[in-house]
Order: structure tokens, then C-alpha cells, then sequence
């Protein structure tokens, strides 16, 4: 007789943990130029060419300069995790990882010394949503009000992928209770 393991759990952690690690590498943030930035770049760029340059460079760079306005409020780039949140991007990759691989070896059955089950994989998701709702909520930025972070697509992956750790770990925790 075979011992039959519990499978939807672990799949959907294992999913939810390779979804997280992915989503460390896509957009989290939007960035926007906001009217103050855009004001204050056209007066930065009005001050060095007054500085720095002649009737004619002064001349473009007022041409140039009024143009910023029209920037003000449309996205220019996008920001990874990986890119703007540097710790907490290799706190997620070692959270992702960890899950993945106690989930694995969960889904696997293959347990030797290390036994994994629902209950820490669901813990480990835990951690790595609340991480990822921290960012969420308290965006990085600077002390100047130049530009603002709209949230993209990636902090939204990430947060759906972490919930799904601690659901997958909460199933199997569910059908597979430790035993005692």
C-alpha cells in the first residue's frame, strides 16, 4: 500500500513561490515627474545655462525648459523590486526560495533529514506578504517631492503570489496535519 500525499497544497505554493521570485525582476513601481519636479528642473536647467553658457544655449535652454510642464504626471520608466528595493528584494529571493524548496520536497514526499509540511511554508508566506503589503503601502522615495511611484503590475504579482504560498501551505496544513 502506498502512502497517498496530499498534492493541490504544494502545487500552489510551489507556483506561488516561483511567481514571487519572477516578480522580484518586473515593474513594482511607476515613476512620474511631478509639477514640482518639472518646475524644478526647468529652473535648474534656466540656472545653468545662465552659468554656464552663452545668449544662445541660454536662449534653447528656456525653449527646452518650457516644454517640462507638459512631462508633468505621465509615467517615464518603470522600477523592478530588484532595482529600487535592494535588501528586501534578496530578503523575498531567499523567502521565495526557501518556500519553494520546502514545498517541494513536501509535494515529493522525498524527506530524508529535512521534513517540510504546510504549516512553515505557509510561515515562510507569511513573512514574504508582509514584506511585500510593507512596500505596497510605504513606497520608497526621497525627501524632494520631484517625482511620485504609482504601483505596477509586478507589486501586484508579487502580493497574489506570497498570498498563495501561505494558501498552498495552508491546505496541506489542512489535509496534513503534522503528526505528533
Amino acid at each position: 500500500m502506498t502512502e497517498s500525499r496530499p498534492t493541490i497544497g504544494p502545487i500552489v505554493a510551489v507556483t506561488g513561490a516561483a511567481l514571487l521570485a519572477l516578480s522580484v525582476f518586473l515593474p513594482w513601481y511607476g515613476v512620474r515627474i511631478t509639477a514640482s519636479g518639472a518646475a524644478y528642473a526647468q529652473q535648474a536647467l534656466k540656472v545653468a545655462a545662465a552659468r554656464y553658457g552663452n545668449a544662445t544655449l541660454q536662449t534653447q535652454a528656456d525653449a527646452i525648459g518650457s516644454t517640462f510642464s507638459s512631462v508633468a504626471g505621465r509615467q517615464l520608466a518603470t522600477l523592478s523590486a530588484h532595482q529600487m528595493l535592494k535588501n528586501i528584494s534578496v530578503i523575498l529571493l531567499l523567502l521565495a526560495a526557501l518556500s519553494f524548496l520546502g514545498a517541494l520536497i513536501w509535494l515529493t514526499g522525498a524527506w530524508g533529514a529535512l521534513e517540510a509540511r504546510g504549516g512553515p511554508v505557509a510561515a515562510v508566506g507569511i513573512v514574504a506578504t508582509l514584506l511585500v503589503l510593507y512596500r505596497i503601502v510605504v513606497r520608497p522615495g526621497t525627501t524632494l517631492d520631484a517625482y511620485s511611484l504609482s504601483l505596477a503590475w509586478g507589486a501586484w504579482l508579487a502580493l497574489i503570489s506570497s498570498v498563495a504560498i501561505v494558501v498552498g501551505g495552508l491546505i496541506g496544513w489542512v489535509n496534513d496535519p503534522p503528526r505528533r
